[in-house]
């Protein structure tokens, strides 16, 4: 009798991956084609015992604009602005309870409640395990309440505001946004890969169209599956474990009092900086977000925060170990196998951890669409239809920019980054190095103080 089941070569993990027109066109194509790449990966997530119910599944859109401001015409008569913001949001109680103190936050932070959605959902696909722990989904619509409020305040008053509206909840889980943006939309739950576009009646539509998708079919290992634990979270979707996040996170409650930048002016009063109970993916998300919201690159971000093996890398080029090192000194690493699939509307990337330990493929179609997967022919393409294709390195990040249609590699993105401050004059001039027997790098100018130096100073400064 053959045994079909060899506890040795078991192996899995979450699937993850993104597809993106590479000139930003939206179509009805991206989103599909991304629907049915994330049910290839049904076998990379658990199924409940009720046969029905995940353990996680999403998608991460760019927002259509036109399809909301045409949806909400057709259903409430309501006009939006060319500048407005929905959020997609679980609650496990009525908005209606919490719809005025909602409204005094976002007076506070220049914005107005347009419209509210319930979002429409066919409950019927869930399994039983699903259901009974099911939130009501609602949309929200936010626009500025004053003429002359540009992009960038327009988003701080976003994230200020999510900030604000969840710690009314923060214990108790009550209620989470998915997202809160005029640039993405997320859609997830614990419904089966097969049945998402079931249950979200919106993938049903013709004009519910996307240039760019991030999915996520997840395998929980850390946390019990929740609605609001499945991903993709508010930028990115993640393959792995973070190792290191507990000191991670305390390493980011530490520093919470000196977290200061004219783009989020209210970050102090933010109660948690990324979250003590969720996932360590979303801590991870949380993390990137307040960098890129706070102007920090978002290629800076993430390689602050995932950065490639530089210590001993003898063939690096010196400047961009000079951004390394001197990022180092700001931010630990967020250690684990790591592969991610981000996007903020605008870019689409991918990066994995300096192992490489989860893998990541490519390939670019004559559509000029790209889709980059944790495996392979999630997106079958004829191969007479495929330009190119490869695959992520360890420590790699690839990047599209859908508004130039321009794709960057490592080696594009790392020429960037190392320009744009002297980090190598600034390391010369201010760092001092302990010395060990063990350091082999030399920098450029190194101040080094000594072993019996450095205890004289331990003993004076415990004094």
């Amino acid at each position: 009798m053959t045994k079909l089941y060899k506890k040795d070569y078991f192996k899995d993990n979450c699937g993850f991956g993104l597809i993106a027109n590479i000139d930003g066109k939206p179509s009805r194509k991206i989103v599909l084609d991304s629907i049915n790449a994330l049910e290839s990966m049904t076998h990379r997530g658990g199924i409940g015992a009720d046969g029905k119910t995940g353990d996680g599944c999403g998608l991460l859109l760019q927002l259509n604009k036109e399809f909301f401001i045409k949806t909400l015409l057709i259903e409430q008569g309501i006009h939006l602005s060319d500048k407005f913001a929905v959020g997609q949001l679980f609650f496990f109680e009525k908005f209606e309870s919490i719809e005025n103190k909602i409204h005094k936050i976002l007076f506070k932070e220049g914005l107005e409640l347009k419209a509210v959605r319930s979002v429409p959902i066919n409950k019927d696909i869930l399994g039983s395990i699903a259901l009974d722990c099911l939130p009501n989904i609602y949309q929200i619509f936010l626009e500025p309440n004053f003429n002359g409020m540009s992009d960038c305040e327009f988003e701080t008053a976003l994230l200020q505001s999510r900030k604000l509206i969840e710690e009314i909840f923060l214990n108790d889980e009550k209620l989470y946004f998915c997202s809160l943006s005029s640039k993405t939309i997320v859609y997830k739950g614990l419904m089966l890969p097969k049945d998402i576009e079931s249950f979200y009646v919106d993938f049903k539509s013709k004009h519910f169209k996307s240039s760019i998708c991030v999915f996520h079919q997840r395998f929980s290992t850390n946390t019990t599956p929740k609605w609001h634990l499945a991903q993709p979270f508010r930028l990115l979707a993640h393959n792995g474990e973070i190792n290191a996040i507990r000191g991670n996170r305390n390493w980011s409650k530490a520093r919470s009092n000196i977290f200061v930048t004219k783009k989020i002016p209210k970050i102090q009063k933010f109660k948690q900086i990324v979250n003590e109970a969720g996932s360590d993916s979303s801590a991870l998300d949380n993390m990137v977000e307040i960098l890129v919201t706070g102007g920090i690159n978002i290629f800076k971000s993430i390689r602050m925060l995932l950065p490639p093996a530089w210590q001993n890398a003898q063939l690096l080029d010196p400047d961009v170990k000079s951004f390394h090192e001197y990022n180092s000194m700001h931010m630990e690493p967020w250690d684990g196998p790591a592969g991610i699939v981000m996007s903020d509307g605008k870019w689409a990337i991918c990066v994995l951890d300096r192992n490489g330990l989860r893998p990541a493929r490519y390939q670019i179609d004559k559509f000029n669409n790209i889709t980059i997967a944790s495996e392979t022919g999630v997106n079958p393409v004829s191969e007479k239809d495929v330009i190119s294709k490869g695959r992520l390195s360890p420590g790699g990040i690839l990047a599209v920019d859908t508004k130039t249609g321009n794709i960057f590699s490592e080696k594009d993105i790392d020429e960037k980054l190392k320009q744009n401050a002297p980090y190598r004059q600034w390391l010369k001039d201010n760092a001092i190095y302990i010395e060990s027997s063990l350091d082999t790098y030399e920098g450029p100018g190194l101040k080094k103080v000594s072993s019996e130096e450095f205890n004289i100073s331990s003993k004076l400064f415990l004094l």
